[in-house]
This record gives C-alpha cells, structure tokens and sequence, in this order.
C-alpha cells in the first residue's frame, strides 16, 4: 500500500477545501483563490463548481456553495478517521458472516467498500472481524448492501489463535505504518514552515489530503493489540497541529 497523492483537478480542490471546512461552505470568490494556489484558472474553477452543482456534489445559494449529501458523508468519514469513536476493548471481535443471496458485481463493490469503512477486514471469502473497539452503532450498519447481506456476530478467538497474530493476518501493519511514519514527518517540517510563514500552501494541500485519506485506512487497533511504536497516534497529533497552521496561513491568503 502506497501513499495516496492522487493528482489534484480543480474539482479534487474544490472538494477537498470543502471537505476540510466546518462548516463546509465557502463563497465561489475563495474557492477561486483556493484554486490559484494550485495555478487553476478562475474560469476552469467556475466551469467545476457548475457541474458539481449539476451532478448534485455541490449545493449552491446566495453565492456560497456547500456539500451535497455524499461529499457531506465524505466529510464525516474523514472526522472519523481523525477522531475514531472508540470503546473500552474486552477482547471481543465483531464479526459479519455474508449469507445473502447472490449479488451483481456493483452490490459486491459496494459492500466491500462498506465493510472496508466500517474498519473490518476479510479473513476469508465472505468472513469479515475486527476488535469489537468502536462504537457498535457506527454510521454504516444499516446501509442496505449490509443488512441485506451479513448476520452479525461478537466473538472471540480461541485458545489456540493469537489475537495480535491474527490482526496482522488481517492488515498490512508494517506498510501502514511506515507510510504514517513518512507522513507525520511531512507534516512537521511544513507546520515549521508554515510558522515561519512560508508559502507553502499547495504542497500542505496535498499533503494534508494525502494523510487524511491514509487515516481513514487506520485499522484502529486497541493497544493491547498495537506492534511496538505503532504511529498512528502520533500522525493524529501531528495533523491536528498542522491542521490550525494551515488554516491560519489559508485564511492570511483569502483575506488578501
């Protein structure tokens, strides 16, 4: 698993200055400025925020333009991923078993992308567990390519199974981590640059999507089942602290 730097269109940075706004509504005026960061045409951002208002991405009034339902669902996914809704850990895994009827390929799509974002991993064909750590009643159970598919279960390995071994056997710990490694130390030396009020916007930008994203991915191990230094803490810590420099250089930016 690589580091995620998708290329970034004016409608990826419409969407993500969006996605990193709360509330997430900006005038077209910023969004403009936003996209001359990146060296965008003010008229090629125009033309972006019309067919995302068209395709229902975008919400539009009074001058201001906001997200639509599924980038609003986007937005919640990535805070999230910032801040996981966690629970006390007991040694239970939550686990899904799929026992519904066939599906088309675009049903499969789907219900793995969902199970993926519930933050369970695949044992094995239709066998889906993780440690029953987050709040049981997270958004996502009651899609329905989930309750028509899957019978939920809590459960616990067995004497003969390592639980830490067995998280390992689900996720690809070691790449996930240093992948979150690279990016918290990206992170620092832009947060030194940005206090030293260096422009470096764009780059931020990307990097700040780029950890964003690889959050979300975070399987969200209970300590007791953490390799040794695992970072995603530290990656949080960083990002939070990057994040309110960013903002502030961004909003220095806008105002001029």
């Amino acid at each position: 698993m690589a580091i995620d730097r998708r290329p970034l269109t004016a409608r990826s940075v419409i969407a993500s200055t969006l996605l990193g706004t709360e509330p997430p509504s900006m005038p077209a005026r910023s969004l403009v400025r936003v996209g001359e960061i990146f060296g965008i045409s003010e008229g090629t951002v125009r033309v972006a925020l019309s067919r995302m208002a068209v395709a229902g991405e975008l919400e539009s009034g009074e001058g201001h333009y906001r997200l639509g339902p599924e980038l609003a669902s986007r937005q919640r996914r990535l805070s999230v991923g910032r801040n996981p809704p966690l629970v006390e850990w007991d040694g239970d895994w939550e686990t899904a078993v799929v026992t519904g009827p066939a599906r088309s390929p675009e049903l499969r799509t789907a219900f793995r992308t969902t199970m993926g974002r519930l933050g369970l991993a695949e044992l094995r064909e239709g066998v889906w567990l993780r440690p029953a750590n987050l709040a049981p009643d997270r958004e996502g159970w009651n899609r329905p390519e989930v309750t028509r598919s899957v019978h939920r279960f809590t459960s616990r390995p067995g004497s003969g199974t390592d639980a830490t071994s067995l998280a390992s056997e689900l996720w690809d710990l070691d790449t996930w981590a240093g992948d979150a490694r690279t990016l918290t130390a990206e992170l620092v030396e832009l947060t030194e640059a940005l206090m030293g009020e260096a422009n470096v916007l764009r780059s931020g930008f990307e990097t700040s999507a780029a950890v964003l994203r690889h959050l979300v991915t975070d399987p969200v191990l209970p300590v007791q089942l953490q390799p040794p230094g695992w970072p995603a803490g530290r990656l949080r810590e960083a990002y939070e602290v990057f994040d309110s420099a960013y903002r502030r250089s961004l909003a220095v930016w806008l105002a001029r």
